[in-house]
């Protein structure tokens, strides 16, 4: 028995945000689910699941598919998706355009999302779980929307995801974008 209930996904704000993974790790018993963040770095619209999985990533969390270093981008989601175990839950992570006054806010929901979908892509359904950030509104140019969106807000949006999974799943926020140096490699 499930402590969500199966309805049509609405968008939701922070607070929804953490009361629906609230919500998921109770139904799991706060065991690790893994977190499929979908997206790519050469977008940043759609870098919102890679920005995710990289924040959750560095906060230890076990079972992250999808970051800045290493996207589940288009290349790579079929490869993914026939990896996964087909009966094991999956939280599904993605960015979306919708609605002009729904930017900003969250779609989740206990079932599936349709990856790529705003650039007409062809992807099966995927999650048990799934959010999808409403990072630019619905438009005649969705891939150039994905291209021009605001990487403050995306990287907002993802620590709010990132912060409510940790939340959750261990009872604090991780607060990791701020930390995170774009060359790991140079100090």
């Amino acid at each position: 028995m499930s402590n969500l209930r199966r309805r049509e996904a609405q968008p939701t704000d922070a607070a929804g945000l953490r009361a629906f993974f609230a919500a998921v790790a109770a139904e799991h018993g706060k065991r690790p689910l893994p977190f499929l963040c979908i997206g790519t770095d050469r977008s940043t619209g759609d870098s919102l699941g890679p920005w995710v999985g990289t924040m959750l990533e560095r906060g230890g969390f076990p079972l992250v598919i999808g970051t800045i270093e290493s996207p589940c981008d288009a290349d790579r989601l079929p490869d993914v998706l026939s990896s996964l175990a087909p009966d094991a839950p999956v939280v599904a992570i993605d960015a979306c355009l919708g609605r002009p006054e729904n930017i900003g806010r969250y779609v989740v929901a206990e079932g599936p999302l349709q990856p790529a979908r705003s650039v007409g892509k062809a992807f099966p359904p995927v999650g048990t779980y799934s959010v999808a950030a409403v990072v630019g509104a619905a438009g005649p140019k969705p891939y150039w929307t994905l291209q021009t969106t605001s990487l403050h807000r995306v990287l907002l949006m993802a620590q709010e995801i990132a912060d409510a999974i940790a939340a959750a799943w261990t009872g604090a926020d991780l607060n990791s974008w701020r930390t995170i140096r774009y060359n790991s490699g140079n100090s």
